[in-house]
C-alpha cells in the first residue's frame, strides 16, 4: 500500500532505522506508562513504540491517507490511532503521559505551546524539530536563539539537546538539519504572579527585542519600578527567574 507526501502538512518521513532506534531508546529508558505519538506518518518510529512492554500507546494522525496506511501496515495500531488534529485535541489520557514525535516542521512551535497547556499531565517530551527550532527551545540567556519559545518553555521544562539528524535521514530530505530534544518537567518552577502575566510580559519584551526592556514594556510598570537598572537590559539578557520576579511588579491585574 502506497502513500503520498503532502507538503502542506510539512511532511518529511524518517527512514533512517538507526535514528528511529536511537529515538525509541531515548523514550524506552523512561519507562512511560502512557505514551502519545504526534504525527506517526508512515510509522517509522511507531513500529518501535508499539513494541514497548507495559506502555499504553496512542498515536494522533490528521492525514486520512496515512491513517489508512498505518492501519493496513501495522495492524497492532488498531484502536490505538486517533484520527484528529493534535492542536485541537483534548488530552488523550487521564493522568500523566509522555509525548513523542517527529513533529511536522510547520507546526512544531504550536505543538510545544499545546504541550505547555497540558504540562500538568506531560512530565516528558521527546521530539524531533528543525535544528534551529530545537536550539531556540534549549537556548539560554544571552544566546542569539534565546526568545519567546525559550523562556516560555524553560520556565516549566528542562531541555536536553540529544543529537543532530541529517537531511539524508528523511524522505524527501529537508533543506535543513534536524535535532532531537528531551524536555523534562521542572520541579522548581519559578514563582510568578500568574502564567498569564508571565506570557504577556515575555511576549511583549521580545516583540521589541532590540529595545531596552524599559522601552519595550513601559506601559506595564509604574515609573518608580522602571527606574530599576534591570530595565536597562534587553529581553535576551534576562533570565527566566528575572522575568518571573518582574510579573509581581506589573500594573495589570
Amino acid at each position: 500500500m502506497q502513500y503520498t507526501l503532502k507538503k502542506s502538512l510539512g511532511q518529511h518521513f524518517l527512514h533512517d532505522e538507526n535514528i528511529c532506534r536511537k529515538i525509541a531508546d531515548s523514550i524506552e529508558i523512561e519507562k512511560p506508562q502512557q505514551l502519545v505519538e504526534v504525527g506517526p506518518g508512515a510509522g517509522a518510529l511507531t513500529k518501535y513504540l508499539l513494541e514497548f512492554k507495559d506502555t499504553n500507546f496512542k498515536a494522533v494522525e490528521l492525514d486520512d491517507e496515512k491513517v489508512n496506511y498505518l492501519l493496513h501496515t501495522y495492524p497492532a495500531i488498531t484502536n490505538k490511532l486517533i484520527h484528529s488534529d493534535f492542536l485541537k485535541l483534548d488530552p488523550p489520557f487521564q493522568g500523566d503521559f509522555m509525548v513523542v514525535g517527529n513533529f511536522p516542521y510547520n507546526i512544531s512551535s504550536q505543538i510545544i505551546f499545546k504541550v505547555l497547556e497540558w504540562k500538568e499531565q506531560v512530565p516528558l517530551l521527546v521530539g524531533m524539530f528543525q535544528k534551529e527550532v530545537a536550539k531556540r527551545i534549549a537556548a539560554v540567556p544571552g544566546n542569539k536563539d534565546y526568545g519567546i519559545l525559550s523562556v516560555l518553555t524553560s520556565a516549566f521544562y528542562n531541555t536536553e539537546y540529544l543529537f543532530d539528524v541529517s537531511p539524508g535521514s528523511f524522505n524527501p530530505p529537508p533543506k535543513v538539519m534536524s535535532g532531537v530534544i528531551k524536555m523534562r518537567i521542572r520541579t522548581d518552577v519559578p514563582e510568578m504572579k500568574s502564567e498569564k502575566h508571565f506570557r504577556l510580559l515575555v511576549k511583549t519584551a521580545f516583540n521589541q527585542r532590540r529595545k531596552t526592556l524599559r522601552n519595550a514594556v513601559k506601559p506595564m510598570f509604574d515609573n518608580e519600578t522602571l527606574k530599576d537598572e534591570l530595565f536597562d537590559k534587553r529581553a535576551e539578557q534576562l533570565s527566566i527567574d528575572q522575568f518571573a520576579a518582574l510579573t509581581f511588579k506589573m500594573q495589570q491585574n
